[in-house]
């Protein structure tokens, strides 16, 4: 203990003067696949040898994004969530991946992800153990920070179970604070919103922003329709305290992308891809590459959808109609005209009953796109092209039962 206090008190004076996140990372949204939401805990190797939580499945999926095209367009990243590690530290209180499933480390893990052109994310907690009960980062924040920086990890998600609530600004601050002094660049995604949420305590977005490059907003993704509908009811409840934290660098996060898993309709995959990257959000996949129908392949490599996503200027799209069963959402995007300070706009149309179609007509400039010359409107799913379309004009768009259209409105006028 007295180590642990002499390390905290030596921070709290440090601290101060390095208490802003500036890495120069995750200028665009991150994209990867991560493990939680498809594989969980599943340690047992012996009877579950192909889906248990192991070097191997992650050395497997790292093979499938760069064979199967994942990697050409942007998903780079594998991500170890929990229950990769010993029950104990080591004797010098360094944390230790699980000898049996990681018998290679996590060091050797990362180089061969970065052989192959990835990156390697890895899990830890702020409590005194991780959600799943292995050991957490409290009281070894700077040991840990040092050991992922020396494995070489490159995305590092700080999640929040078994803490004192009233310590939550101040643990990621501290950690933000140790990884920036390792000098090795690493992402850091906190779950710090959802752990004030939990605990019905008020969350400065700002303040957040200001020590993470991402965050956790809301509760667990699953693979449910009900479990998508809620985390787009939640953001879009709360978009205003949203919006202006969203930018290069720094990005809501609203979970993981599930599409892939059969539990959710290709309509309903549509709609998930669409509005997350209406949303400039983390587009990280859980889903078991190696066995995904071609129908969700497509959908997620989808490279007008993804280039919404990741498009330059950050800009988190916003919703701008509501009605009972529709939702529109309009996202500024390049390119854009310096001249007029006109931009380009994405648009998701979204149909949130569950049984019956919708006939929606949107006329551009009720929506936003006032620029007189018009636009170049394409549908970004199946590539229709409806031309130039004018502010006055009308897009018409048939929206299937929990599914969207989505298209782009290129400006028609500057050099671009």
């Amino acid at each position: 203990m007295l180590t642990v206090l002499f390390t905290l008190s030596l921070l709290a004076v440090w601290l101060p003067h390095v208490s802003l996140l500036d890495n120069g990372l995750a200028k665009t949204p991150p994209m990867g696949w991560m493990s939680w939401a498809q594989f969980y805990c599943e340690i047992d190797c012996l009877h579950h040898p192909y889906s248990c939580i192991s070097e191997d499945l992650y050395m497997e999926m790292a093979t499938r994004l760069v064979e199967d095209g994942y990697k050409d367009v942007g998903y780079n990243s594998i991500h170890i969530d929990d229950c990769w590690l010993e029950m104990n530290r080591s004797a010098d209180g360094k944390l230790v991946a699980d000898r049996v499933r990681f018998q290679s480390g996590i060091l050797a893990l990362s180089n061969y992800m970065h052989e192959r052109g990835l990156k390697l994310g890895l899990y830890e907690d702020y409590g005194t153990k991780t959600c799943a009960g292995y050991p957490g980062s409290y009281g070894y924040m700077e040991m840990d920070a040092n050991t992922f920086a020396e494995w070489g990890v490159d995305y590092f998600k700080f999640d929040g179970c078994n803490m004192d609530a009233e310590k939550i600004p101040q643990g990621y601050k501290e950690m933000s604070a140790w990884i920036n002094k390792t000098g090795h660049s690493m992402v850091y995604s906190c779950e710090w919103p959802l752990y004030l949420l939990v605990n019905n305590k008020t969350v400065d977005y700002a303040e957040v922003s200001n020590y993470c490059n991402l965050w956790r907003n809301y509760y667990d993704v699953s693979a449910s329709w009900n479990s998508i509908q809620s985390i787009i009811n939640f953001f879009d409840l709360n978009q205003d305290q949203l919006i202006p934290v969203t930018g290069p660098g720094r990005w809501n996060d609203p979970d993981m992308i599930v599409v892939g898993q059969n539990s959710i309709t290709p309509d309903q995959s549509r709609t998930q891809m669409s509005i997350w990257s209406i949303w400039s959000a983390p587009l990280i996949m859980s889903n078991d590459l190696r066995l995904i129908a071609p129908v969700y392949k497509e959908i997620l490599q989808n490279r007008r959808v993804i280039a919404i996503d990741q498009d330059p200027l950050g800009k988190m799209g916003r919703l701008v109609v509501n009605t009972t069963n529709v939702a529109v959402y309009v996202k500024p995007v390049t390119p854009t005209d310096e001249n007029s300070s006109q931009s380009s706009f994405a648009v998701v149309i979204f149909n949130r009953h569950f049984k019956s179609s919708a006939k929606v007509t949107v006329r551009l400039n009720e929506i936003g796109l006032i620029n007189s010359a018009g636009y170049f409107v394409q549908d970004l799913w199946n590539e229709e092209k409806r031309g130039i379309m004018l502010p006055d004009d009308q897009y018409i768009a048939d929206v299937p039962p929990t599914g969207v259209n989505m298209f782009k409105a290129t400006l028609t006028q500057a050099d671009f």
